[in-house]
């Protein structure tokens, strides 16, 4: 089993400080992060393209350089914040759609996209459901001609029988999950059990760990915060074991996204949990 890192562990370094947290002392750059996985160690990364300064097709191939020379396998990950926005957005689409060549630029053969977000949580599922299965049946035959797989979030959005739902109702190998081991607690929805259902689906994963954050509104989306893997009460291990059983060709990236106050630096929080995934991998075998 692999291990690796998605780059929004990172997310206020990249500029995108929520309004609860302190902007940090220095900026990060592409590159930098890079380095920051090689020297970790770690197998690979899932970039999120919201980070990227541009996408020509120059500096495109200079990240597959840079991933390449890392010896680092990768993910385009398309859709931050809020991707199709419940199936609304037709301008997201055509961009989503634009990624394909993008993902293949970087050399990922997997693009993690968002349907849509904790925005829409709200919203009637069903017509959201039916609007996502025509864009990604759309979606999953340009996959199929560029060799592609499409991973598709639970963005604290979806329970895991909807994205069972929305996954056999595509009908396509090309078509699958970026599996959040933490997105679905928050929706409270047991990621073994849908790990159970969702594990063959599979294409990529955030593996997040999560604990109640004292003081904060359950109304809040970070209420359950991250913490680093193994700290939480998230059943990584068991996730795994489920993953290595259907045969998971990925990695487990690491992510987190509102780091729970008990712990003040997200460099040390994702060096301990690269730690853990390393342990959850040598026992996965």
């Amino acid at each position: 089993m692999k291990i690796g890192i998605d780059s929004y562990c990172y997310h206020r370094f990249f500029g995108e400080v929520y309004d609860d947290q302190k902007k940090p002392d220095h900026d990060m750059k592409l590159g930098d992060f890079v380095a920051r996985a090689k020297k970790l160690g770690v197998d690979g990364v899932s970039l999120e393209s919201c980070f990227f300064p541009r996408h020509d097709a120059g500096y495109l191939s200079e990240v597959k350089g840079l991933l390449d020379d890392a010896g680092l396998d990768r993910v385009y990950a398309w859709g931050h914040p809020d991707g199709l926005e419940g199936g609304r957005n037709e301008k997201a689409f055509e961009d989503m759609m634009k990624s394909f060549e993008r993902t293949k630029a970087i050399g990922a053969n997997v693009m993690r996209v968002t349907g849509a977000s904790l925005m829409f949580r709200n919203e009637p599922h069903g017509p959201m459901l039916e609007k996502l299965t025509k864009m990604f049946r759309e979606a999953a035959t340009e996959a199929a001609k560029q060799g592609i797989k499409i991973a598709d979030e639970n963005h604290i959005d979806f329970n895991s029988d909807e994205m069972l739902k929305l996954i056999q109702d595509v009908g396509s190998p090309w078509f699958g999950i970026n599996f959040d081991t933490g997105n679905f607690m928050r929706v409270l929805d047991d990621p073994v059990e849908g790990m159970q259902k969702l594990a063959k689906y599979t294409f990529a994963t955030h593996v997040k760990d999560l604990k109640p954050m004292r003081g904060a509104s359950v109304k809040n989306w970070h209420f359950l915060a991250t913490t680093p893997v193994g700290d939480g009460f998230v059943d990584n291990l068991a996730l795994a074991k489920l993953l290595k059983a259907a045969n998971y060709q990925g990695f487990l990236a690491v992510e987190i996204d509102f780091l729970h106050p008990d712990y003040k630096n997200e460099d040390s929080a994702v060096a301990q949990s690269v730690k853990e995934l390393r342990r959850i991998a040598k026992a996965v075998g």
